[in-house]
């Protein structure tokens, strides 16, 4: 284990782990469709309060993948950043 990771900071490799998942799970879906950053720590971890502390990081990669082009993320009709506060977000293809 990293210090990195010893220390809580996420790693590249759990990066890729949770951008695969978004990516997948929207692969899965309707071109439409959209997904909430729960649904992939869901896919992720069963056990509740381990899904619910990944959400964060889910967040995160979630706005780096927006940044990259890959998804939009959006509250409503509008596009927001997926660190911003307000309320639920989802994530879509661009």
């Amino acid at each position: 284990m990293s210090a990195d990771a010893a220390a809580g900071d996420p790693s590249p490799e759990e990066d890729e782990a949770i951008a695969g998942a978004i990516l997948a799970l929207l692969a899965a879906r309707a071109p439409s469709a959209s997904i909430c950053p729960s649904d992939v720590a869901r896919a992720m971890v069963a056990d509740e309060k381990a899904w619910r502390a990944k959400m964060p990081d889910v967040r995160r990669v979630a706005a780096q993948l927006a940044t990259q082009g890959r998804v939009k993320v959006t509250r409503g009709k509008v596009e927001v950043d997926a660190l911003s506060r307000g309320g639920p977000i989802r994530i879509r293809r661009p």
